[in-house]
């Protein structure tokens, strides 16, 4: 009796054993991956097209003035464009964005950036005075992240939830759609880990892909393209984020009730451009 004594039952050895062995597996696969990119034959964080082809952007106020018809040209299926923060701030670009997107093939969403300062209904109001109908548009997305002083001294989980569900619900209700969820690593596992499953996620991840269930992934927030000037008052941005559906074009417009949008739809003027070498 005394040889087995502090020996851990079989069951404990044999678990232990299989997390050794998939730890060793996870090691080898992220080394071999390391190794792939520092020689050259992968490049870090960008998806596989042929895995994620439908491919988008977000922009603010400091992407500038957009050429949206020459986005559309470089392949972008999508747009989120910012409306809203908190209860009273609307982003000065939104409305010139949001009608010239319009007459491109580039389906748009409206998002909001959530304040720690304010109830969720009034920010909720503020994002529906704004945007106002959805009609063959993304659904409305909560930008959840920290900021400011919030960064080292955050708010509560259960002070946020609360403020996030009264956001959340009034979105809900009007729109009758779940709003989509942006947010970081950090702010996911500190305010919605183990909540919000119910709702489409957009993650941020600049490092690797997300191991969380996603829709959208924010893959990069210093991509290039051609089309915006990033020029503001106090400001100048080269920069644009990238982002990647999780799936395809079809299960893209599937999973949010778009309709297909056809040439005939968009602005002859808006073609014209796009055409036009530059």
């Amino acid at each position: 009796m005394s040889i087995l004594k502090g020996r851990k039952p079989a069951w404990k050895r044999i678990f232990g054993a299989l997390l050794l062995i998939l730890f060793l597996l996870s090691a080898s696969s992220y080394a071999i991956r390391l190794k792939k990119i520092y020689t050259g034959e992968l490049i870090a964080n960008i998806p596989d097209p042929t895995e994620y082809p439908v491919m988008g952007v977000d922009v603010s106020r400091y992407q500038g003035n957009i050429n949206w018809p020459m986005l559309a040209a470089q392949d972008v299926k999508f747009a989120f464009i910012k409306a809203t923060e908190g209860s009273s701030y609307q982003d000065p670009c939104f409305y010139d964005n949001w009608q010239d997107v319009s007459k491109t093939e580039i389906y748009a969403g409206a998002y909001h950036f959530f304040s720690f300062e304010s109830s969720g209904r009034t920010q909720a109001l503020n994002y529906i005075q704004t945007v106002g109908e959805l009609s063959n548009h993304l659904p409305p997305v909560v930008d959840l992240e920290f900021y400011g002083n919030y960064t080292t001294d955050p708010l509560s989980k259960k002070e946020t939830r609360m403020i996030l569900d009264e956001l959340l619900d009034t979105l809900e209700a009007y729109y009758q759609v779940k709003p989509i969820i942006y947010t970081t690593t950090k702010a996911y596992c500190s305010y919605l880990l183990g909540g919000y499953g119910t709702y489409p996620l957009w993650i941020r991840n600049t490092y690797q892909k997300p191991i969380v269930n996603w829709k959208f992934w924010q893959y990069s927030d210093e991509g290039k393209l051609e089309g915006y000037d990033g020029i503001q008052q106090d400001h100048t941005e080269m920069y644009i984020d990238l982002n990647v559906y999780h799936a395809s074009f079809d299960e893209f417009l599937k999973e949010f009730s778009l309709s297909e949008k056809q040439e005939s739809m968009i602005d002859k003027d808006t073609r014209e451009t796009k055409e036009t070498p530059t």
